[in-house]
């Protein structure tokens, strides 16, 4: 039997959609579905759970932190300098001076107007607050899981440098606290004397 000429476009046209539909279908599922190909999109995104409301310790950052990043010379011109730096979100000031945690002159206020305070502020900035194995001020210089322009700065997690910021990461100040709490001295053998710095050691467990 031969169709009219009305009913073989009908059925080309339902050909044609049905081909369509499927062409759809397989774009969208290739653009989002997450298959087994390499290239295509992860099925989901696991964002960070970021701590609200906590500050890690200021008072063991400028003594235990302050000089790994200057020691290590992520301040370096090119690198994280506050300058002429290009190495992304953190910043520093390589000149950023001590501040005297005894003098009453030194508030919260005067501390965060301080060069020392802007290069905890950025480094505090490139970490998920109680989470070391998430941030990427510690996973860059090891080059896990993340590129790192400067390359390779910690060998492993037992370099000495890792185990400090490790454990500065993982102890923010109690949710009620600020990063002035001294509350945080506690981070320190003996318990840190603003008075005398030099007397107490970096704890790191």
């Amino acid at each position: 039997m031969i169709d009219s000429p009305h009913a073989e476009r009908s059925r080309r046209v339902r050909y044609r959609s049905a081909a369509l539909a499927c062409w759809v279908a397989a774009s969208l599922t290739a653009c989002g579905g997450g298959g087994s190909n390499p290239f295509d999109n992860p099925n989901s995104v696991n964002n960070a759970t970021i701590t609200g409301g906590q500050n890690l310790a200021f008072a063991y950052f400028q003594k235990c932190i302050q000089p790994i990043l200057i020691s290590q010379t992520c301040s370096a011109s090119g690198c994280h300098d506050n300058v002429n730096g290009t190495g992304g979100a953190l910043r520093l000031f390589p000149g950023a001076a001590p501040i005297d945690l005894s003098n009453p002159a030194n508030t919260p206020a005067t501390i965060r107007n301080s060069d020392m305070y802007k290069n905890f502020y950025s480094a505090q900035g490139s970490t998920i607050i109680g989470s070391a194995a998430q941030s990427k001020l510690l996973n860059k210089p090891l080059v896990q899981g993340v590129l790192h322009g400067g390359g390779v700065i910690f060998q492993n997690m037992q370099d000495p440098n890792v185990v400090l910021l490790q454990y500065w990461i993982n102890r923010p100040a109690p949710q009620s606290a600020d990063e002035f709490s001294t509350s945080t001295y506690s981070m320190f053998t003996p318990a840190f004397d603003p008075a005398s710095p030099a007397s107490s050691t970096c704890n790191t467990q």
